[in-house]
């Protein structure tokens, strides 16, 4: 019996995250499986020879970052349709991305490959509208988010939830490592943290690091570290400020180890959350893709945390807000006001609470095996 074929595209870190743990729980259900996918380094670890493009090479945030990119996006959604015709894949699975994604999944589902999609697209954010085409185009959804299944519902659509992903990854997590063994093993002193988690993209990086350094530096009683994105090199972070302290994949020691975190919007704001971090969320972007979004996007809030809890647990500074001053003042808060952390805390517990329990790889790994020959 030939091996079942999985063709996989991940545009994100988060989905070369999410897509790895799905793979390694796909091949402990059953190691005849084989991949091929656009993803990241993390996918790559699992199988050596199932890279087609890197995630270095997809990722382009904001409508004119996007239009600026349109011949490159094109060519790439030309060239995936070529190499998943040529591997003739037994289904696909397609992780967020949904610009892409979903392009994708409507050729494929033309051609009889049956799709898969593995955390849903925000359209209950904006383009509500696209889940007409989900509809059509996917056989079979996973969402991650406890009020996404009730979302797709008053649509008569069939989702399976199965829960955050983070908590499985961060239940490996070794919480009892000395604090000390991650500070001397990066050079640091024994000062509180402040960790600095900008993003993953050069562009979002490029324009709130620079913010974020300017409101930390005076916070002397602390030492400001940055979590290194790991499509980024340290040659472009010395471009920003030739004297700060990064650290590459060690997010979730960075983490364990730092008492207040500024946060770009994205899935870091929930992995702060979980770790129990007190948090401020920035987003800034080019004034015209803000507009255009501040037109579209018909949510409250644009963190994952004050969007599970449907209230402002963590504060988020947007576009202009998002500058030196409001963003000192706001650490200063976090830092000095025990009653404020202690009432994040206390939203943070409720928060995993709401998250449910851990097995979401697993999960959509038995699902798809069960369902993939159907």
């Amino acid at each position: 019996m030939s091996a079942t074929k999985v063709y996989i595209i991940a545009g994100e870190p988060s989905g070369d995250l999410h897509a790895s743990n799905m793979m390694q729980a796909i091949l402990d259900e059953n190691p005849r499986v084989d991949f091929r996918f656009w993803g990241g380094d993390k996918m790559e670890a699992i199988q050596k020879n199932g890279l087609v493009k890197h995630i270095r090479d997809l990722a382009f945030m904001g409508f004119i970052e996007v239009v600026m990119n349109l011949k490159t996006i094109l060519r790439n959604i030309k060239d995936c349709k070529s190499d998943i015709e040529t591997y003739n894949p037994d289904a696909i699975v397609l992780i967020d991305y949904p610009g892409f994604n979903l392009r994708i999944a409507e050729w494929a589902k033309s051609k009889g490959i049956k799709v898969y999609y593995y955390i849903s697209p925000q359209i209950w954010a904006w383009k509500k509208n696209r889940v007409h085409k989900i509809k059509k185009v996917v056989d079979h959804m996973f969402v991650i988010l406890p009020f996404e299944e009730a979302f797709y519902k008053k649509f008569n659509y069939k989702v399976e939830y199965v829960g955050h992903p983070l908590l499985d990854e961060i239940s490996k997590f070794n919480f009892s490592e000395d604090k000390d063994v991650f500070l001397k093993a990066n050079n640091m002193d024994d000062r509180p943290i402040i960790a600095v988690l900008p993003g993953s993209r050069k562009q979002e990086v490029s324009v709130k690091l620079p913010i974020m350094i300017e409101a930390l530096k005076d916070f002397t009683s602390h030492q400001i570290v940055v979590a290194g994105a790991p499509t980024l090199t340290p040659a472009f972070y010395a471009s920003i400020d030739p004297s700060i302290t990064i650290v590459f994949d060690e997010t979730y020691r960075l983490l364990a180890n730092s008492s207040v975190a500024v946060v770009t919007s994205g899935t870091a704001t929930l992995e702060t959350a979980l770790f129990k971090v007190p948090e401020l969320v920035c987003y800034k972007a080019s004034e015209i893709s803000y507009q255009i979004a501040k037109r579209l996007i018909k949510v409250d809030y644009i963190s994952l945390v004050n969007l599970i809890m449907n209230r402002a647990v963590v504060k988020e500074l947007i576009q202009k807000s998002c500058n030196a001053t409001f963003i000192r003042a706001e650490v200063e808060r976090l830092i000095h006001d025990s009653e404020y952390r202690d009432q994040i805390n206390q939203d943070y517990n409720l928060l995993d609470e709401m998250l449910g329990g851990g097995g979401a790889s697993k999960k959509v790994a038995q699902s798809l095996l069960k369902t993939i020959h159907d």
